[in-house]
C-alpha cells in the first residue's frame, strides 16, 4: 500500500468512527475492526487500492447480511467524496445485492445481479462480478475465522458457495478460502 492509499483509509476510517462503526457491536469486536480486517485481507490477497477502500467500508449502506446502515443512500456523495467512485461503486454493488435471488447464478454467463435497493435486475461487468466476488470472500471468511459457531453453522454453505465462485477468485482468495473453511 502507497501512502495516497493510506491517507485515503484514514479518511475513510474517520468518516466510519463518525457514523458509529467503531462502537457497533459485529462478531470478532466492533463493525470498524471487522471493516479493517477485510480490508487487510484483501490487501494480502494482492486486491487494487480501489476494492480494499471497498473492503473497508462494504457495510456503509448495510448489507442483505447486515442491514444497519451507517449511511442511506441519499448520502452516497459524502462516501464517493472520501473514497473515490469506483470504490463507493463497489460497496453500492455490495451492498445492493440480493443474496437470494444472485448467488445462485452469479458465475453464469451475463448472469443477472439483482439490487435489493431498487428491485431491477443488472448484468454486471466481469470486473465487477469479480470484485463482489472477493469481497463477499473476504467478508464472511472474516466473520468464519473469528467466530467458531459462525464457521460450524455456516462453513458449509460457505465452502459450497465460494467453491461456485471460484473462476471469479484470485489464488490467494481461493486458497485463503480452504484454509479457512476446509474442515468446515
Amino acid at each position: 500500500m502507497d501512502d495516497q492509499d493510506d491517507r485515503t483509509a484514514a479518511r475513510a476510517r474517520d468518516l466510519l468512527g463518525r457514523l458509529g462503526a467503531d462502537t457497533l457491536a459485529h462478531p470478532g469486536g466492533t463493525l470498524l475492526a471487522h471493516l479493517d480486517r477485510v480490508r487487510d485481507r484483501l490487501a494480502t490477497w494482492g486486491a487494487r487500492p480501489a476494492l480494499r477502500l471497498a473492503g473497508l467500508c462494504h457495510a456503509a449502506y448495510g448489507t442483505d447480511g447486515f442491514p444497519s446502515a451507517l449511511l442511506p443512500l441519499d448520502r452516497r456523495p459524502e462516501l464517493r467524496t472520501v473514497i473515490g467512485t469506483e470504490a463507493e461503486a463497489i460497496v453500492y454493488h455490495y451492498a445492493s445485492c440480493d443474496r437470494k435471488a444472485t448467488y445462485p447464478t452469479l458465475t453464469d454467463h451475463n448472469s443477472p445481479f439483482r439490487d435489493r435497493f431498487t428491485s431491477r435486475t443488472l448484468h454486471p461487468a466481469p470486473r465487477l462480478s469479480r470484485d463482489f466476488a472477493e469481497l463477499t470472500a473476504a467478508n464472511e471468511l472474516d466473520l468464519a475465522g473469528r467466530d467458531p459457531a459462525f464457521r460450524e453453522r455456516y462453513g458449509p454453505d460457505l465452502l459450497a458457495l465460494f467453491t461456485r465462485f471460484r473462476p471469479l477468485l484470485g489464488e490467494p482468495a481461493w486458497r485463503d478460502c480452504l484454509a479457512v473453511l476446509a474442515d468446515a
